[in-house]
């Protein structure tokens, strides 16, 4: 049995549950159409079955929108996340692309925490450790954290922090937000000797730190927030 060959029912489902965007309060049928590229016979016939699943709703002026069943589907998929099956192994691959260590911080009030964090294999290093805190107006990560707190239509795309000396006299850092579905979810931070953190590297570096935020949030349901950003292998 042949395996892995597309389900051409199901690809229109998704098709069709992939047309509706964020900030739609609903959508035509014809509008539909044009964004599956379905005929509106065939688009009626899906409809009615994603509509008996509650995975779409028809209102009453006759558009649609997502229905519960997706809500839940949000939910489960966002209830069983866990971090640690995600964060550690992205914290150990931007140790191993650039021998510095690596850090995923959150906000506790007015401090940061850091809640995984993966060492540089070099003797001269930046020394955090799992669980400690720092502060929040020190630092790329606590910067991260501070821009990126309150999403809203002015806030700007995500981008990569720098910092030197903010924290400690000879450390830098770079740093950049990752969010999930309800908006900033932490900032996943590079640092080490302020010596090695030079122009070249930096510039190396900011793409890789960029794409593993990226990877993260879309991973933890917030590629919104990622949506206009190019990736490493775009801005190539």
């Amino acid at each position: 049995m042949e395996k892995n060959v597309p389900v051409s029912a199901v690809e229109r489902a998704l098709d069709i549950l992939n047309a509706f965007q964020p900030g739609e309060p609903c959508v035509s049928l014809h509008e539909l159409s044009v964004r599956t590229g379905l005929y509106k016979s065939t688009l009626l016939r899906q409809l009615g079955t994603l509509i008996q699943y509650h995975c779409v709703t028809r209102l009453a002026n006759g558009q649609y929108q997502l229905g519960a069943c997706v809500l839940n589907w949000a939910h489960v998929y966002t209830s069983s996340l866990n971090l640690d099956q995600h964060v550690p192994p992205a914290l150990d691959g931007l140790v191993a692309a650039t021998g510095e260590g690596a850090s995923f911080f959150i906000r506790d009030g007015d401090m940061r925490v850091c809640l995984y964090r993966s060492d540089s294999h070099r003797e001269l290093r930046d020394h955090v450790r799992q669980g400690e805190l720092l502060p929040l107006e020190k630092g790329a990560a606590g910067r991260v954290l501070l821009k990126y707190a309150k999403i809203d239509a002015a806030t700007p795309p995500p981008e990569v922090f720098f910092s030197m000396g903010e924290r400690e006299a000879e450390i830098a850092a770079l740093a950049a937000p990752v969010f999930n579905s309800e908006g900033l979810k932490g900032a996943v931070a590079l640092s080490g000797p302020a010596t090695r953190f030079h122009e070249e590297n930096v510039a190396r570096w900011k793409p890789l730190l960029l794409e593993t935020a990226r990877s993260l949030s879309l991973t933890l349901g917030g590629p919104q927030y990622y949506a206009h950003v190019p990736s490493a292998r775009e801005s190539a």
